[in-house]
Formats: structure tokens, C-alpha cells, sequence
């Protein structure tokens, strides 16, 4: 039921339906927030879709050259209806995060380092998500590691348990492996096997329940506000 099935587009899911004991339903509620890879590979048929989830907000977190339609892309849709915010999470000018994270960009080992170089990135980016009404679909490139950042605080928040948090982000990794390449975006997971992905899951599955476990030393370490916090809280468990 998490799976959303909006026409062309690979790896988006629903971030409703996952257990909680913050929410009155027992789960974070679905038609809230989406995670998915770059929204250009929707198609005319797929943002109708969209639309029928709900969708009103997107929050992009790609760096700005890596926005536009590539090579095989459908046709640009119209999004009139839809507020499209820019809220990169990368500085790729920044000499730290180029030297500290560009080796680790495909894996969350390099989240703590962009919470510590970039942190007021990290932060515009949640509180992008907060001031959405409902319905956002939160996005990068292959919605894998930088979607997997937010999605991994957003859930910690919401009282996700941390292995719940860990598999969500395993799902993206199992579906994007193979996949096509994401250009600009250089992504080595694209030649992996299955033994390959597995592997991948349980080495950095630590690293994701972590970041979910400590969502709120991190919300400290980026200096989110208390009622970001808590309107991020709301949105995926109040009804």
C-alpha cells in the first residue's frame, strides 16, 4: 500500500502506514508526505496520478544544475498546480563537502557530515517541508540518500521505530540498483547485483537507524526550531 503508483515514476512511496505510537491510528498517516527520484521521469499519466494522491506541494533537494529534463525524459508537464520548492541539501562549492562527502554521496555514511558542514541547508530544507499544508512529494535525484537523509529524520521525529526507518531506505537501495543512471548524478549502484545491494543493506543499515534514533540531536545540531520540530511531527501523525 506504500508503493505509489504514479505512471513513470520508479522508487516513490507513500511515507504513510509506518508503526508509531506517537500517531492515534498506531502509524504515520498516508497522503502526507511522498518520497520518490527526480520528478522529471513523470509523465502526463503519472501527474494526474499525483494529483489524485493529493499532491500540492514538492520539495527538491537537488543543486541546481542537476534540475531540467535529460535525454528520454516524458515531456515537461505543467505544474501550475503544484508549489515546487528548491531547497538544496549540497553545497558542491563548498571545499569541505566536496573533500569529506563527495567519495561517500551514494551512502548514508556521509549524512553526519553534511549535518555538521551544511547545516543551515539541512535545516531550510526540513522547514521547507514544514510550511508545506500536506500532501508534499520530498525528492533528489535517484530518492535514495538525500531523500533518505530527510526521510530517516523525518520518521525518526514521527517515532518510527529505527529498523523501520533502516528498511525504508533498503527499499530504495533495492529498487534503484539497476537502474538508470540519474545524470548528472554519477551513481556506481547502478552496476550492482543482488548480492551486492544485500551486502550494501546490512553494512550501512546501522548507520540509517542511528540517524532515526537521534533525530532530535540532530534537530539540535542544525538549530531547528521547536515548533518545525513539532509541526514536522504533525504532519505525518495528526489527523
Amino acid at each position: 500500500m506504500r508503493d505509489l503508483d504514479w505512471h513513470g515514476y520508479l522508487n516513490a512511496r507513500d511515507l504513510g502506514g509506518l508503526p508509531t505510537e506517537q500517531s492515534p491510528t498506531g502509524s504515520t498517516l498516508f497522503g502526507r508526505v511522498a518520497r520518490g527520484p527526480r520528478r522529471e521521469l513523470i509523465t502526463a499519466a503519472g501527474w494526474a496520478d499525483a494529483q489524485r494522491w493529493g499532491l500540492s506541494t514538492v520539495v527538491d533537494l537537488r543543486c541546481a544544475h542537476e534540475i531540467g529534463t535529460r535525454d528520454g525524459d516524458p515531456a515537461a508537464a505543467d505544474l501550475s498546480q503544484v508549489t515546487v520548492i528548491h531547497a538544496p541539501t549540497e553545497d558542491q562549492d563548498n571545499p569541505e563537502f566536496r573533500e569529506v562527502c563527495f567519495p561517500l554521496l551514494d551512502s548514508p555514511a556521509y549524512w553526519q557530515h553534511n549535518f555538521r558542514i551544511l547545516p543551515v541547508l539541512v535545516r531550510d530544507a526540513l522547514q521547507a517541508i514544514a510550511s508545506a499544508p500536506t500532501a508534499v512529494l520530498l525528492h533528489c535525484s535517484a530518492g535514495r540518500d538525500r531523500t533518505g537523509m530527510l526521510t530517516a529524520l523525518l520518521l525518526g521525529n514521527s517515532g518510527v521505530t529505527p529498523a523501520a526507518v533502516a528498511d525504508d531506505y533498503a527499499q530504495s537501495v533495492r529498487v534503484m540498483a539497476g537502474a538508470a543512471a540519474h545524470l548528472p548524478t554519477a551513481d556506481r549502484q547502478q552496476a550492482w547485483d543482488a548480492a551486492k545491494v544485500e551486502g550494501w543493506i546490512v553494512e550501512t543499515a546501522p548507520i540509517v537507524e542511528d540517524v532515526a534514533a537521534h533525530s532530535s540531536e540532530v534537530f539540535d545540531q542544525i538549530a531547528l526550531p521547536a515548533h518545525d520540530r513539532a509541526r514536522l511531527r504533525e504532519l505525518l501523525t495528526s489527523i
